[in-house]
C-alpha cells in the first residue's frame, strides 16, 4: 500500500494543434523501480453542445437518434446515463473504432407537460 506522503505529482501539460489522437510514454527510472506510463489523448475538432427539443402528444414516443463518432485508435463501450422522467434509451452503445453509431434516445411522456 503506497502511503500518500510517499506520493510524486507529475504535472503534464498538454497543447494540440490540431485534432487527431496523441500517444505519449513517459518514462521513470530509479536505481530500484522502472515504469512507462502510456496516455492517449483524442482531440475533436467541434466543441460539442446540442441541445434537442422534442413536441409529441401525451402517450405518443418520439424517437431521437444521437450519432456519437469515435476518431480514436479503440472500440468504445459507452455507458448512458439518462437523467429526466420520460426518457429512456440502452443502457450502453459500443462505437467500433473509426465508425459512427446512432444512440436511440426516446422520450414517451406519460402525461401533459
Amino acid at each position: 500500500v503506497l502511503d500518500r506522503s510517499d506520493a510524486v505529482e507529475l504535472p503534464v501539460k498538454f497543447v494540440p494543434h490540431s485534432a487527431g489522437c496523441y500517444h505519449c510514454q513517459i518514462l521513470l527510472k530509479s536505481s530500484h523501480d522502472v515504469r512507462v506510463y502510456e496516455i492517449e489523448c483524442v482531440v475533436n475538432t467541434d466543441h460539442a453542445e446540442a441541445q434537442l427539443q422534442f413536441v409529441t402528444p401525451a402517450y405518443q414516443a418520439l424517437v431521437q437518434d444521437i450519432p456519437i463518432s469515435n476518431m480514436s485508435r479503440r472500440d468504445w463501450t459507452l455507458e448512458a446515463i439518462l437523467e429526466g422522467q420520460g426518457f429512456y434509451g440502452p443502457p450502453t452503445i459500443n462505437v467500433g473504432l473509426g465508425e459512427t453509431a446512432l444512440y436511440p434516445l426516446t422520450f414517451n411522456p406519460i402525461a401533459e407537460c
